[in-house]
This record gives C-alpha cells, structure tokens and sequence, in this order.
C-alpha cells in the first residue's frame, strides 16, 4: 500500500494526512475549543448555468452550493478545508457569512472542543437527484449514530409538522 505524504495546509489549524474514514482527512494542528474558526472553503466559483455545463462524470468533486446558488469548486484553487470528511456525528460546521466585501463565503468552524489530532468532520447532508439511491452515498464513518448514508436525514411527518414555510419550528419554547 501506498503511503500519502502529509502535507501542510494553508489554514494554521488544519493538517492534511491519511483518514481512516475515507481517503486524505483534514486534522487539528492543536487543541481547539468549541466554535473556532478553522478557515474558508475556497476554489473557483460557479453560476448554476456554468454548472449545468459541466460533465462530472462521477470524479471525485469538492463541490458546496451556496444559498445564493453558486456552487465552490474546492479542487480549483482549495485550501485543506476541502478534505474535511463527512461523519454522522460531525465535531464541525460550514456556515455561510458575508465577508468584508459583502460577498457570500463558507466558513468552517468546530461545533465541540476538539484535540490536536483529532480528524474534524462535517456532516455533508447531500442531496441526491430524484430515483438515486442512498446505496450510491454510503458512509463509513462508524459513528454510534451513523445513517449509513452521506444524504441528508429525511425529516419525519412529525417533524415537518413543526416546521413552517421558511423552515423555522413552530414549537412552543419553553418558559
């Protein structure tokens, strides 16, 4: 078996090395408390009409669509964000914010403490199109509370019940 070289990352917090998880993982450089900034996604960017050009041709992608619609091309012009892997359980979170220009980025982030070494992980939540089977996005993370899949959970009839139009619960909060 091959072995990879450890690379070092553009981001300070992050280095690339084998996953035992799937492929090149990224890993915390020290220990890092819950809600620290690990860095942006970047690459190329695309419009939904450049996408819908493309022949992907199940390559591996690094692909995040952004709600504005644009979608990142982490594997043109990346950093080690791109090798974040996707768990179940996840110890990290991409949120979107606007950066100084006004211009609509994703920002990693840790959800939990995490310790040097340890491999961060984010729950990809992907959506499929209509008839792909879920057997197609299997993950192998190994988490207690693992899907079996990297697609987004299916929200229960119940769940969707407490949900209005925009997504936002329609349960009462507590006093």
């Amino acid at each position: 078996m091959k072995t990879r070289k450890t690379l070092t990352s553009s981001t300070p917090f992050i280095r690339v090395s084998d996953s035992g998880v799937h492929g090149l993982g990224a890993f915390a450089t020290r220990d890092l408390p819950a809600q620290s900034v690990l860095g942006l996604y970047e690459g190329r960017r695309y419009t939904p009409a450049q996408i819908a050009t493309k022949a992907w041709n199940d390559q591996l992608t690094y692909l995040f669509r952004l709600s504005n619609d644009e979608t990142i091309d982490g594997a043109k012009g990346g950093n080690a964000t791109r090798h974040l892997n996707h768990s179940c359980d996840p110890n990290c979170e991409a949120v979107e914010v606007h950066d100084e220009t006004g211009e609509l980025v994703l920002q990693f982030q840790t959800l939990v403490a995490v310790e040097a070494g340890d491999e961060l992980f984010i729950d990809y939540s992907l959506t499929a199109e209509e008839g792909s089977p879920a057997s197609d996005y299997r993950c192998h993370c190994g988490a207690a509370d693992c899907r079996g899949t990297m697609l987004a959970p299916v929200a229960t009839d119940a769940e969707e019940e407490n949900f209005d139009s925009f997504g936002f619960s329609l349960e009462p909060r507590a006093a």
